[in-house]
């Protein structure tokens, strides 16, 4: 496989004008040339590229399609979706939560927890009504919209659902991990992490946090029974280029198996990061573009949102990347840019958010049968950004 160097600074800026490029660089600093890495790859792993499917295409059976909640990044809401339901008829109503919601979570009694500009939102997802909004500790300056705003961005729940974990942005600094108790409904603890903390994900034992801080090249570790941190640089391009860089990290997926983190890079290069030891090995990818939203399914499949091209006369355009345990990949091609993905209780559908922490988005979701590549549009939300699966029945409901 060729690893190709970012584009020249011209060619980046033209394209930032038109709004084609992902959520990477600072907003008046310039790419620098990549650094090549010590552990690239020689070869790439086998790749599919499955066609998309010519619309229109019927809706996916109700059996594998539960009510979705997506956050409205675009507006200061929260939507409804049926993703059974054909077009517009999908979008079921939306509820007001806080300026330009980012993340989200949903717990097992249907809470739904949303990180926005002004707080942690709390939404009643039986009655659809927003119960509380629980302001930041951290100093985050005033309330604003777009890539750059303060205020929470990734978002996560403990496993026993006690505890919300919310990336706090400092917009020109350092950001915090803010800890949510669920029952007392007030921040607990403040962490300081990384800079821009797009995305924050649990350990399946409840363990560790991990805050993946775009802008500083970094995955920051956080014990939640000392929260003490611990900071595991994840640049497998080195970080040549720093705030102006757009080859840092987004998203991150913990491995099932063995609790690795999984944090893809430009369609060429997994980082699979040990997160006891710190210890960072880099794998082939084959897609070719700039990759954004991760996660994986139980068995270990590890889905991933290519954003686009970087460089278009290079680099391959929207797609999904279905990467086997193996290694083999399947390349879905998408319309448009997109965000994050997150999968229906079987793993049969991905959602797909057509937000975009960028401009460039668009309001709706792609769903994608993940057996066949067949994808469907949903004109739902405003630039939704990102996905989550209401439960199907409440305890004592």
């Amino acid at each position: 496989m060729s690893i190709r160097p970012p584009a020249p600074a011209a060619a980046l800026a033209a394209l930032a004008a038109a709004a084609l490029l992902a959520g990477c660089a600072g907003p008046a600093a310039e790419p620098a040339p990549a650094t090549a890495s010590a552990t690239s790859p020689a070869t790439a792993a086998p790749t599919a590229t499955l066609p998309p499917a010519a619309e229109p295409e019927p809706a996916p059976s109700p059996s594998s399609s539960p009510t979705l909640l997506v956050s409205d990044f675009g507006a200061d809401t929260v939507t409804f979706v049926d993703p059974a339901r054909a077009g517009a008829e999908a979008d079921l109503g939306s509820v007001r939560v806080g300026t330009a919601p980012y993340g989200l979570a949903v717990a097992a009694d249907g809470t739904a927890w949303v990180a926005t500009a002004e707080g942690v939102a709390a939404v009643d997802t039986a009655t659809r009504t927003r119960t509380a909004l629980i302001p930041y500790t951290t100093r985050t300056g005033p309330v604003s919209t777009g890539e750059y705003r303060g205020g929470g961005m990734g978002l996560a729940l403990s496993p026993d659902g006690s505890r919300v974990y919310v990336g706090v942005n400092v917009p020109g600094g350092n950001g915090t991990l803010e800890v949510v108790d669920t029952t007392a409904r007030k921040v607990t603890e403040v962490v300081p992490v990384g800079r821009r903390p797009f995305d924050v994900d649990v350990s399946a034992d409840g363990g560790r946090v991990y805050v993946t801080d775009h802008d500083s090249f970094d995955v920051t570790a956080v014990s939640t029974a000392t929260w003490q941190t611990r900071r595991i640089e994840v640049a497998p391009y080195g970080t040549a280029g720093g705030l102006g860089s757009w080859l840092k990290p987004h998203y991150t997926a913990v491995r099932p198996s063995d609790g690795a983190l999984l944090l893809p890079f430009e369609g060429e290069r997994l980082a699979v990061v040990d997160p006891a030891t710190g210890r960072v090995t880099v794998e082939p990818m084959t897609a070719n573009t700039h990759q954004h939203g991760a996660t994986t399914a139980p068995d270990g499949t590890l889905y991933v949102v290519g954003t686009g091209p970087i460089d278009p006369a290079a680099d391959a355009g929207p797609s999904l990347t279905i990467r086997s345990p193996d290694g083999t990949e399947r390349v879905v091609p998408l319309d448009g840019p997109h965000e994050s993905v997150t999968l229906s209780p079987d793993a049969r559908t991905a959602y797909v958010s057509g937000g975009f922490t960028r401009e460039g988005g668009w309001d709706g979701l792609t769903l994608v049968d993940t057996a066949t590549g067949r994808t469907t549009r949903l004109p739902v939300g405003r630039l939704p950004l990102s996905v989550a699966v209401l439960p199907t029945a409440r305890p004592g409901g």
